[in-house]
């Protein structure tokens, strides 16, 4: 269902409801008021008749007297619609004079009535018909006499109908302008509210393919802005998903074709004997294993973008998959001869293990290769209230400033031959997905440079990223 139809129907139809049920309890108002106005008049008609009355005796005795004219009852009766007919008896319900074929009333007076007279008002038929009948008891007294009349007066119901079918025919014609009215407003109001929508929806139509920009609509009601900037949020992380996507490609590209084309020349130079086989294999060897760790920290960078887009919810004890890393790069350590120190104390950071397992290892792999043989390292990893803190001093030579500034960057290296460049780029996308800081400072006593420490900080049990 559109959203234009949903707000039509949900306007409408209570509207339409309501205007239903207003129509019919005007309609039972207005007969009921119908209906008092002639009950006043049958009451009239019933008192002109008793004004007529003669009585001749006293209480049980007396004998009731009437001569009643058409023209009596004519003055009562609107626009030849409607008969009336009437019928005078005693209490006993002896006809006195009148129609004979009108029952005599048999009920009684209502407790409670907005007349000053003893009258009552009832439905009946007469000769077939439907009629209102409206009973008055009438005392009589005279010098003669006195006695309690009986009068019943009855009245068809051509006019009550006639009216009442008028009435309700007004009614619903008026009802019926006021939902048209209501309706065209609803539809006027809802088309321009919802223009914005349509409009949204036509320029994201007539995007180029590919256009990945932020959405501008500046003229969207405050409840559209929430989907907007959600759409643009999207979007955006999108077109940084893309971007990446083409990096790693246009990356992968330029750096691996460099490897190759110098393993190609080495195979070929090998083939031809221009070198003694021990040495191509060798130089062979080591040019693949460039290859592969270039090819292996490019996707482990691809891996980061990856994860990124895939929050972590469970909790890994970073000093415990640090401890992990140290003992799998032990060979190293010893084969450097490094004197080695670790001290952890627990830290429970939310991240996907991966992540955790690829920072330390690339970190401490950078800090054997560049820690002279024989040198220091030391690893601590200590915990606040708010994060978890690893910190790893080598015994190197520490960075310059000129290197400083782009160390971060994919493929920059202070030594080509030592490594891809990568490894510290990795670094930062990891601690910028899991929300830390990733910190290097030379360690210095007395104007010389000892060592370098690199310290990362990540948020604990909340994943920042």
């Amino acid at each position: 269902m559109s959203l234009r139809r949903f707000l039509l129907l949900g306007i409408l139809l209570p509207v339409g409801l309501f205007v239903v049920i207003n129509a019919a309890s005007l309609y039972r108002q207005t007969l009921s008021a119908v209906n008092t106005a002639y009950d006043r008049t049958l009451l009239a008609s019933a008192k002109s008749i008793g004004e007529l009355l003669d009585v001749q005796g006293f209480d049980d005795a007396a004998q009731l007297r009437v001569t009643v004219p058409y023209a009596a009852l004519e003055a009562f009766e609107a626009d030849n619609q409607s008969r009336m007919f009437y019928r005078v008896s005693t209490k006993q319900g002896e006809l006195v004079s009148g129609f004979a074929e009108l029952r005599a009333w048999r009920g009684t007076l209502p407790d409670k009535s907005t007349y000053a007279a003893l009258v009552d008002f009832y439905d009946d038929t007469f000769r077939g018909e439907p009629v209102r009948v409206a009973v008055l008891l009438q005392p009589v007294a005279s010098q003669a006499g006195r006695g309690m009349a009986v009068i019943q007066v009855a009245e068809t119901l051509e006019l009550r109908e006639t009216l009442t079918r008028k009435i309700l025919v007004d009614t619903l014609w008026r009802q019926a302008v006021l939902v048209a009215v209501i309706a065209l407003v609803a539809v006027l109001v809802i088309q321009r509210a919802t223009q914005p929508v349509r409009q949204l929806s036509v320029t994201m139509e007539h995007r180029r393919e590919g256009d990945l920009t932020p959405i501008s609509a500046p003229d969207a009601p405050r409840e559209l802005l929430p989907l907007v900037e959600a759409t643009n949020h999207v979007m955006a992380r999108l077109d940084h998903l893309l971007e990446n996507q083409k990096r790693f490609v246009r990356d992968a590209a330029h750096q691996l074709r460099t490897p190759l084309a110098v393993l190609k020349t080495q195979v070929q130079s090998a083939l031809r004997g221009d070198i003694e086989p021990q040495q191509a294999l060798a130089e062979i060897n080591d040019t693949v294993d460039r290859a592969t760790l270039l090819a292996n920290q490019m996707l482990s960078l691809a891996k980061v973008e990856q994860l990124r887009q895939q929050p972590e919810v469970a909790m890994h004890d970073f000093a415990q998959v640090t401890r992990s890393i140290a003992l799998e790069l032990s060979p190293l350590i010893a084969d450097r001869n490094l004197d080695f120190d670790i001290t952890t104390d627990p830290a429970p950071v939310v991240a996907h293990e991966w992540m955790l397992r690829e920072l330390a290892r690339n970190l401490l792999h950078n800090a054997i290769r560049h820690s002279p043989p024989g040198g220091v390292l030391s690893i601590r990893v200590v915990a606040d209230a708010n994060s978890a803190a690893l910190t790893i001093a080598d015994g190197g030579p520490g960075i310059s400033a000129e290197l400083r500034t782009r160390l971060f960057e994919p493929f920059s290296t202070g030594n080509p031959l030592s490594g891809s460049g990568l490894g510290l780029a990795i670094c930062r996308e990891i601690v910028d997905a899991l929300g830390g800081t990733l910190s290097l400072e030379n360690r210095e006593q007395r104007g010389r440079v000892e060592g370098l420490d690199t310290t990362v900080r990540l948020p604990l049990r909340e994943n920042g990223g």
